[in-house]
């Protein structure tokens, strides 16, 4: 049983054990003024064995997505993730693994991150792709921070379809270097050409936009490319991953710079994180790019080996010289996209595109039938759509989470002007019974 400091005498004893004569003195660094002064309401100590059933007893307050139906999406998807996944993640020499500077005694990790950077780079058919990404939202911003410095200009055009905490992280990343961001306006759930036209000038170096974007629509992605291209901008992209089995990946609508969620491919939902950033590019690029890249090489002997490549170590350390300051290591969230990419193969990951497109039209063409439901936008969507709801979607979602089904997202937190709006994903786990579930739920409401 470990040693717990019950007594004012155990307490003392643990003080003189570090070295110290009382509390006040182990704290002697802390400026006064910074101390609580008053009485902490702790509760009594606990046993090892009392800890675990306490925790427990507050996890079970919560509702997993495992215990549900999710219909939620918004960036965060319930797909199927097989259960090799996770046993090979589970392996010591992946799961305890770092940032692999050293190449001799990291080849395992190196080869892991160069595989990924390979796989993504073919399913956004794109030249190359990094690693090292913290979530789709901060790669978007790094990739806006990347055309700041490759096109010398200080404006950037955002599509208001840009998920609206990815937004948020664009203007935090570009604040401090007084960059100057314009929202493009949507019409019928898709960024407006006539707006972007309008905003489009000799100072913008990029225009961002989501692909399906945060209401689920498809944009009109060759359409902006042209007009962004013809203003000689470059053309940014975020891009749900599992929509790349039947959507034309970046390259071929001549993005410059492709970014992405990659939470679908493999990881789970985690409450929120940690998640997996997607970033890759044109060749020309390649020396600006922010992460890391994994490179193939051999040695003196001619065996094949893998290294990091383009970037010095001592470019995290450059602060405002540096490309990026982002420079955590995101192999295991990697090597989980990696392991799921390998598992579904091409044909793999159509299919489960294609399951998440026939759920969602089979979904929205149920909702849409019923009394006080309306799908406000006509444009093309991918898995997710948004709905018109009779009462506020507040009541909606918490009524039916009280049944074990998660109705989607009020829209009416975001700045879309839906104030009756609901946002609801299907992906491949729904069946056909529990979209019909849902259709019956919400016909309660009509």
């Amino acid at each position: 049983m470990p040693f717990i400091p019950n007594t004012d005498a155990d307490r003392q004893k643990m003080l003189k054990r570090i070295g110290v004569k009382n509390f006040e003195e182990l704290i002697q660094n802390i400026p006064e003024n910074l101390r609580f002064k008053g009485e902490l309401n702790l509760p009594d100590p606990l046993c090892e064995l009392e800890v675990s059933k306490a925790v427990q007893q507050k996890a079970q307050c919560n509702q997993a997505v495992t215990d549900a139906i999710s219909f939620l999406g918004g960036g965060a998807y319930d797909h199927f993730i097989p259960a090799v996944v996770g046993h090979i993640l589970s392996r010591s020499e992946f799961y305890t693994a770092y940032t692999p500077y050293q190449a001799e005694v990291s080849q395992g990790t190196l080869q892991a991150i160069y595989e990924f950077q390979s796989m993504i780079a073919e399913l956004m058919g794109m030249d190359v792709a990094n690693a090292s990404m913290y979530d789709g939202g901060s790669a978007l911003a790094e990739a806006a921070l990347m055309a700041i410095a490759e096109k010398r200009k200080k404006r950037i055009l955002v599509s208001r379809g840009v998920h609206p905490y990815y937004r948020q992280i664009i203007q935090t990343y570009c604040h401090g270097q007084a960059i100057d961001i314009q929202i493009v306006e949507l019409e019928n759930g898709v960024t407006s050409l006539d707006d972007l036209k309008a905003k489009l000038d000799g100072n913008t170096a990029a225009v961002l936009v989501e692909h399906p974007n945060f209401l689920g629509y498809l944009e009109e992605v060759e359409e902006v490319s042209r007009l962004t291209h013809e203003n000689q901008s470059l053309f940014i992209t975020s891009n749900d991953p599992i929509s790349l089995g039947l959507l034309e990946p970046p390259g071929a609508y001549d993005a410059d710079i492709a970014t992405g969620e990659g939470q679908g491919l493999g990881n789970n939902l985690n409450y929120g994180g940690p998640y997996l950033g997607l970033f890759a590019s044109k060749q020309r690029f390649i020396r600006k790019m922010p992460g890391r890249i994994a490179g193939a090489t051999t040695d003196q002997q001619g065996r094949r080996g893998f290294v990091l490549t383009f970037q010095a170590r001592e470019q995290h350390i450059r602060r405002d010289k540096a490309t990026s300051n982002i420079c955590t290591n995101e192999a295991l969230n990697a090597l989980a996209a990696t392991v799921y990419l390998t598992l579904m193969g091409k044909q793999g990951i159509r299919e489960v595109a294609e399951l998440c497109l026939q759920n969602s039209h089979y979904l929205a063409e149920q909702i849409g039938g019923l009394n006080g439901f309306e799908l406000p936008f006509s444009a093309p969507f991918f898995k997710e759509f948004v709905v018109k709801t009779p009462v506020p979607p507040e009541k909606i979602i918490k009524k039916l989470s009280n049944k074990n089904v998660l109705a989607g997202i009020d829209l009416s937190r975001f700045d879309y002007g839906l104030e009756n709006g609901l946002l609801i994903a299907a992906t491949e786990k729904r069946t056909r019974d529990e979209m019909d579930m849902l259709v019956k739920l919400l016909a309660d409401f009509s």
